[in-house]
């Protein structure tokens, strides 16, 4: 008997054992080639992301910034185009001081440019803004009508007349023509 009955050296199956077949390729083959461009995407990613934080670094010299913010800017927005409703015309009341003073305003409201709903509601409370001037500068004194005060009458008016006198139209610059605060005698 020779040594090579013994050992299997063709690698071969024994003629009389059945052994199981591999299956070459599914999911067991599959698997390993998944894995491995999955960690060489990975690898990637954390490499150019280590190079952008460094570059950055490098670029950014420990956070100075390497452009200025000009202080004040050459542009300036444009303001808002109004239309101006004008026909409240000279409202004369008298102020709540003990002495009273003599008041004359002539108050212009501006609107809108295309606001046509605006310029009807306005046109048809006429009426109805004339006493409401009337009576807001009623209430005020002399001081509160001095002209240091007249930003703040200004905004007071608006918001009265948006929240309490119109409707649909929106009032959004007061001014006046004329506003006169003089002593009676």
């Amino acid at each position: 008997m020779a040594d090579s009955d013994d050992l299997d050296l063709d690698g071969g199956d024994s003629p009389g054992v059945d052994s199981p077949k591999r299956s070459s390729g599914g999911l067991g083959a599959l698997l390993p080639n998944l894995l491995k461009f999955v960690a060489i995407g990975l690898g990637a990613l954390i490499f150019i992301v280590t190079v952008s934080v460094i570059t950055y670094n490098i670029l950014n010299r420990g956070g100075r910034s390497q452009t200025t913010i000009p202080v004040s800017s050459p542009f300036v927005g444009t303001r808002p185009t109004f239309s101006f409703f004008t026909l409240i015309g000279s409202v004369r009341t008298s102020t709540r001081d003990p002495i009273p003073h003599s008041v004359v305003v002539d108050m212009i409201i501006g609107y809108d440019e295309n606001d046509n709903a605006s310029a009807i509601e306005l046109t048809s409370r006429l009426y109805e803004l004339q006493d409401f001037v009337r009576a807001y500068f009623k209430t005020k004194t002399a001081a509160d009508l001095r002209p240091e005060n007249e930003a703040r009458l200004k905004q007071e008016i608006l918001e009265q007349l948006n929240t309490r006198m119109l409707n649909t139209a929106r009032a959004r610059i007061i001014l006046f023509r004329q506003l006169d605060v003089m002593q009676m005698q």
